[in-house]
């Protein structure tokens, strides 16, 4: 691995005149310079590229896919011409269509919402409430209408995957605030998502950087219950650090063996802290129920701990938190619903609104969500239109144009950006790529998407690629 002064990579970069042999070598525990950065940490400003307005995100991942025109999207035209045929004109490549599908109008009312007067349908009662403070963009478009490559390109940037994972590339190149907990923690709720693991995997980049997994159901994380004393621990870190350094002398690539050491004493320090920040017991049962921890709904409830873990998590410094949604009826894509559209889209919204809401308002009332970001997106949305209508008809795959929404973070609030057409059926008006989203999450964390990149077989990767414009329309 080679990073380029040039590239301004990340806080762990090596002075010119110190090689990473020599380093390895008079490092107490034989850490390279960007394991004994993260197990360290580094204060934003080492590696931020200019004054950031963020310090951490927190991604609502809505598995599956939610409906625009049933959310944020409001199309009246789609309930005028309800039954009609689509026709030729509005058949795409980008979703599940043909002209002999008719259009489909939403099974929910749409209001303005707050002062801003946003639509928001009645599907998202909580949300609706809090319409002033969310960025709605109303034009994403994306590449394939297929679950694995939509979101292995919604979380690495590559329909293909074989990258790091945004939470991967905010902890290499910010580091953590915390040294006792992990840079990125993805808020599992017992599945693996279409496209796999590789959706939260460091790729090609250290592995001290992949996500770390927390479960909603039982223990949080497995064998954090120490099991020997602190000084027994510490000698045994010892001799594995001394034998790594022995191995590393000789190894092509020490890369995973600098992870490694690093994910060790992460492991390490993580015994005290992770069980203390994963334990909402602690909180006040107002803001328990606040999130729905007092649901008779266990999915609600899985989702609610998780939520509520990620505000602690805010609090304890972690830069970069993902919460999945909880799997029913063995399906891993929660959002999906190619049919009884209406029942499903019901209980997801019942499972998991009311705890995104209480993460805007809990936030704000710390004073904690200017200096968050809370980012809610599917990796794609649902067709405007439907083979045929009926009581269980449903919306199939759509990346044509869909919605997606920001909050805190230096976002402006109650404010729509971009346009799809009359109906919903593709972005007309400004229309945005993942690329250009990632480029504007970074530029509010302080980091220059062009400039974070890691030198990985003889070319120089970044999270955009060659992509990626920041909207600043949208910051305020």
């Amino acid at each position: 691995m080679s990073i380029h002064n040039r590239a301004c990579n990340c806080p762990g970069q090596v002075a010119p005149q110190v090689g990473r042999r020599g380093f390895l070598q008079q490092s107490a525990f034989g850490f390279g310079w960007l394991a004994f950065n993260s197990l360290f940490g580094q204060p934003a400003s080492a590696a931020a590229h200019h004054a950031a307005k963020a310090k951490s995100i927190i991604f609502c991942f809505m598995d599956g896919g939610p409906s625009h025109v049933d959310t944020f999207d409001y199309k009246p035209m789609l309930k005028k011409h309800e039954g009609k045929a689509i026709g030729e004109a509005a058949v795409s490549k980008r979703s599940q269509s043909a002209a002999s599908r008719v259009w489909f109008g939403s099974p929910w009312q749409f209001k303005q919402r707050c002062q801003s007067g946003l639509w928001v349908s009645d599907l998202f009662p909580n949300l609706a409430k809090l319409a002033d403070e969310i960025c709605v963009v109303r034009s994403m478009v994306g590449e394939l209408p297929l679950h694995g490559q939509s979101n292995l390109l919604l979380h690495t940037g590559r329909i293909l995957g074989q990258a790091p994972s945004f939470g991967s590339w905010v902890s290499y190149g910010l580091g953590t605030v915390n040294q006792n907990l992990p840079g990125y923690v993805v808020l599992n709720n017992d599945w693996v998502p279409n496209g796999g693991l590789e959706n939260f995997g460091s790729s090609f980049l250290p592995a001290s950087h992949q996500a770390t997994m927390m479960r909603s159901k039982g223990v949080p994380v497995d064998n954090i219950q120490p099991k020997e004393s602190s000084a027994l621990q510490r000698r045994k870190l010892a001799l594995l650090a001394e034998q790594d350094k022995a191995f590393a002398s000789s190894a092509s690539d020490r890369q995973a063996i600098e992870g490694a050491i690093a994910n060790y004493e992460t492991a390490f320090r993580m015994q005290t802290a992770l069980p203390e920040v994963a334990d909402v017991s602690r909180e006040p049962e107002a803001i328990r129920k606040l999130y729905g921890l007092d649901s008779t709904d266990e999915h609600q409830r899985y989702y609610a701990t998780q939520a509520l873990r990620a505000r602690r998590m805010v609090e304890a410094g972690v830069r970069f938190i993902e919460i999945t949604c909880p799997s029913f009826d063995g399906n891993n894509s929660p959002w999906d619903q190619h049919g009884l559209l209406k029942v499903n889209h019901e209980k997801n919204a019942r499972v998991t609104e009311q705890s995104v809401a209480a993460l805007i308002v809990d936030l704000k009332q710390r004073g904690l969500l200017d200096q968050t970001i809370i980012l809610w997106a599917g990796e794609m949305g649902r067709t405007p239109h439907t083979p045929v209508i009926n009581a269980d008809c449903g919306r199939d795959h759509h990346v044509n144009g869909f919605t997606l929404f920001v909050a805190g973070g230096g976002f402006k609030r109650g404010i729509a950006y971009g346009e799809t057409d009359e109906f919903g059926n593709a972005a007309v008006v400004n229309p945005l790529t993942v690329h250009d989203i990632h480029a504007t999450l970074l530029h509010q964390l302080g980091v220059d998407h062009t400039k974070l990149t890691f030198r990985h077989g003889g070319r120089d990767y970044r999270l955009t690629d060659v992509h990626g414009t920041v909207i600043k329309e949208i910051l305020s």
